[in-house]
């Protein structure tokens, strides 16, 4: 009798690991896209500038800059504003020297160099800009999300 309990239980081990396994590749994922949603959540937090609104957001989890393998997170805010670049770029290096202000001509978000990636907003003049940073997180869903490899 105990033979046969241990017997069903040896058997159940192997998928046990196999779920597991795939469960990982399944949740750090999403988890990934959480930490780069935060990096945005991070970017809204800040007072906006005089004559500033905030058009969009978007967010990143992927290998998105170089060669080889690892998670990058990326958060930016497309930001309508009548201050030059150079003014927001001393505003923001207030509040953290890691926050990049840059003119944004079209919809194509250039500061990622492995896809093309694009706001859904039609820019239509010259006063909009990026304002992006990118993250960190060296936790072990960065290892198993497949996007960094």
């Amino acid at each position: 009798m105990k033979n046969q309990v241990f017997l069903k239980i040896i058997k159940f081990i192997p998928a046990l690991i196999i779920a597991g396994v795939l469960l990982l590749y399944i949740l750090c994922p999403i988890n990934n896209d959480h930490v780069a949603k935060n990096i945005v959540n991070e970017l809204q937090q800040i007072p906006l500038p005089e004559k500033t609104v905030i058009v969009e957001e978007k967010s990143m989890a992927a290998k998105l800059c170089g060669n080889g393998n690892g998670m990058q997170y990326f958060g930016a805010l497309l930001i309508k504003s009548e201050l030059s670049q150079d003014d927001l770029n001393l505003y923001y290096a207030q509040f953290n020297e890691k926050y990049h202000v840059k003119p944004q001509s079209d919809s194509e978000i250039k500061q990622i160099e492995t896809q093309i990636v694009y706001f859904d907003t039609n820019i239509d003049s010259d006063n909009y800009y990026i304002l992006y940073t990118w993250g960190d997180y060296y936790g072990i869903s960065s290892e198993f999300d497949l996007r960094g490899h």
